[in-house]
């Protein structure tokens, strides 16, 4: 249980320090907005590689909450429908949360990515939260500290969400930053805690 705990510590740390990587690569290549939406990317779980992926079109089926351009505005699908010839506002719910309006396969991948290893992140960190109660009679702090990482993880996945519906505000980067920071810090102290090499 001991090694399970040390693993799942340090491969946390290890992919913490990655979604900090990708997301400098997505602030530098101006990314952020990527995906508009959030946690899907155009309500798709894979996002799409091509503006003809999103954008509207007659006789075609359509998933509910699928996310489609149309005369330069986000609208999302309020059911599972197939499109008539004529395009029909009332299937449709148009996006109000931001104006952004941009597609770009190559930044819509960036951010795809940098949320995909998030999400792999806030797994290992589970894990490691469950190995951790293996210390509870050894070390509280190790348990306290290894639950206060996971629920930093998803506050740090809502503040993603924050992020996105603001189109950038700069002072939501900042702290969406600061907060990965931080569990850097805790993955780090964890480690020491647990008298690990790292």
């Amino acid at each position: 249980m001991n090694k399970r705990f040390i693993f799942f510590s340090k491969l946390s740390l290890v992919l913490v320090l990655l979604v900090i990587l990708a997301g400098s690569l997505v602030r530098m290549t101006g990314s952020g907005m990527g995906c508009p939406d959030w946690p899907k990317c155009f309500g798709y779980l894979i996002p799409p590689t091509n503006i003809e992926k999103i954008t509207w079109k007659p006789e075609k089926e359509y998933g509910k909450g699928v996310m489609i351009l149309y005369k330069k505005s986000f609208y999302n699908s309020r059911k599972k429908f197939t499109t008539k010839e004529k395009f029909d506002v009332a299937n449709w719910t148009k996006y109000t949360k931001h104006d952004y309006t941009k597609f770009s396969p190559m930044n819509t991948w960036f951010e795809f990515i940098n949320r995909l290893i998030g999400a792999i992140a806030g797994l290992s960190t589970l894990v490691m939260f469950i190995f951790s109660i293996n210390y509870f009679k050894r070390n509280k702090k190790i348990v306290f500290f290894s639950a206060l990482i996971v629920f930093s993880m998803g506050f740090q996945a809502w503040l993603g969400k924050q992020v996105v519906d603001s189109n950038l505000a700069p002072y939501k980067i900042s702290i969406h930053m600061l907060m990965a920071i931080l569990i850097v810090c805790m993955l780090i102290y964890l480690i020491k805690k647990a008298n690990v090499k790292y």
